[in-house]
């Protein structure tokens, strides 16, 4: 016995997989023979020697017109069944392309698919197989590299420990990894099957008008991600925009210089009066701009992220409406909706574009896109090389097609001197037509 199994050739697992590649591939090379036999007997002329075989055998001259009549009906029959067999034989093989075509992919798998197929570090593809609570949530593998988009790619360690909670409990308090895969166009991301924790404490919001400018309480949120802070009072001293009391913020947009400064009620004099109704505000931090328009009865959503403070919070505790929208997603808007679109510095600061160009201008052409006729695009102390006004940023709104109502650009006074950084404000419009 031990003879005898000394005397086998044991396979072990990698060469029984290698055994099961080749028998695939096997299977694959005889269906490929069998359907370009197929093509070749269609294509040279085996296919119509089906309709040769109900073709007359002779040509002549008939003097019973019925009979004629008969014939060429017959004939005609005749080629309609050589036709339907015809394309009956061509649906056979278009089936067993596609049979090839999948088990050809399948014999791609393996080592060999890795070899060739293994992405490039920062490529975007997804590396390996999706389990568990990702792979519930975006479905088998291929639907979850479309549903999940090449940025994900870049972050499948982070994405995977995203995922990686108890279904029906509560989440992991991971609000900065969620921000670093928004940040990085992994969106949008999974739906998951736990609860956030509730704040404890948590007590009803202001009501409106009050809200706007009222500190919400520090019970409406978790601060677990955002250690030192534990309150509003400690953001508000790092000057990130929380200080509703503060002459900053109450100050914001109430006032034109005539200069870079635009007022609120300068730019809705631009429109006739009620006729700007709702907008964006990209990049809008605790939403005063988005306050300011309300007071106003425009009602504006500001697009922000958990970047290191609760934004998102603040502003729904004002009574606003946040939009937890990444720097790389397209605009959650419907075409030719929106009567303004509020942005600026966020443009160049690392919200939406990092720095990259092109980027922008595709950012531009979305603010195009989701404003209406006639809509307002409010460009606010959008930060810049002073060199590249004319030769890059002036060009690209114009080629984009806003129509300039207002244009003011003056040099950056906070350390601008220096880098040569300006600012540029701007009321552009998309034209009517």
């Amino acid at each position: 016995m031990e003879g005898e199994l000394l005397g086998k050739k044991q396979l072990s697992p990698p060469n029984r997989r290698r055994w099961c590649r080749c028998s695939t591939t096997t299977v694959t090379l005889l269906l490929f023979l069998v359907t370009n036999t197929t093509s070749i007997l269609l294509s040279s002329g085996a296919g119509a020697s089906v309709v040769r075989r109900y073709e007359p055998a002779t040509v002549r001259l008939w003097d019973d017109s019925a009979a004629l009549l008969a014939d060429l009906n017959a004939t005609r029959s005749a080629l309609e069944s050589s036709r339907v067999e015809l394309a009956g034989l061509h649906a056979r093989l278009g089936t067993a392309t596609a049979l090839l075509q999948t088990l050809l992919a399948e014999a791609r798998g393996g080592d060999d698919q890795q070899k060739e197929e293994a992405p490039v570090a920062g490529t975007g593809w997804w590396k390996r197989e999706l389990a568990g609570e990702l792979k519930l949530a975006v479905g088998n593998a291929t639907a979850g590299e479309a549903a999940l988009g090449h940025a994900c790619g870049r972050f499948q360690d982070e994405l995977e420990r995203y995922m990686d909670y108890k279904p029906g409990g509560e989440c992991p308090s991971d609000a900065a990894l969620e921000h670093l895969l928004m940040r990085g166009g992994c969106e949008p991301l999974p739906r998951r099957r736990c609860r956030p924790r509730s704040p404890a404490g948590y007590v009803e919001p202001a009501p409106l008008p009050k809200s706007l400018w009222s500190m919400p309480p520090d019970a409406s949120v978790v601060w677990d991600a955002y250690h030192p802070c534990r309150n509003y009072s400690c953001m508000a001293s790092r000057g990130l925009g929380f200080d509703l009391r503060g002459r900053r913020e109450k100050g914001m947009w109430t006032r034109d210089d005539g200069a870079l400064a635009y007022s609120v009620d300068t730019a809705l004099a631009a429109k006739p009066k009620g006729t700007v109704r709702i907008g964006l505000d990209i990049g809008g931090g605790g939403g005063t701009f988005a306050a300011r328009m309300r007071e106003r009865g425009v009602t504006v959503a500001t697009a922000t992220t958990n970047a290191g403070a609760p934004f998102g919070s603040f502003v729904a505790s004002r009574g606003l409406v946040p939009l937890h929208v990444g720097p790389a997603r397209r605009l959650p808007f419907f075409e030719g909706t929106l009567d303004v679109v509020h942005a600026g510095r966020e443009l160049t600061g690392g919200w939406m574009v990092p720095g990259d160009g092109v980027a922008l201008e595709f950012a531009l052409f979305d603010v195009y896109r989701v404003l209406r006729p006639g809509g307002l695009f409010w460009l606010d102390h959008f930060v810049f090389p002073g060199t590249q006004l004319n030769s890059t940023y002036a060009p690209m709104l114009h080629r984009v097609g806003f129509k300039r109502l207002r244009w003011n650009a003056g040099q950056k006074p906070d350390g601008g001197v220096e880098k040569n950084e300006w600012y540029l404000s701007a009321l552009l419009q998309k034209p009517m037509t």
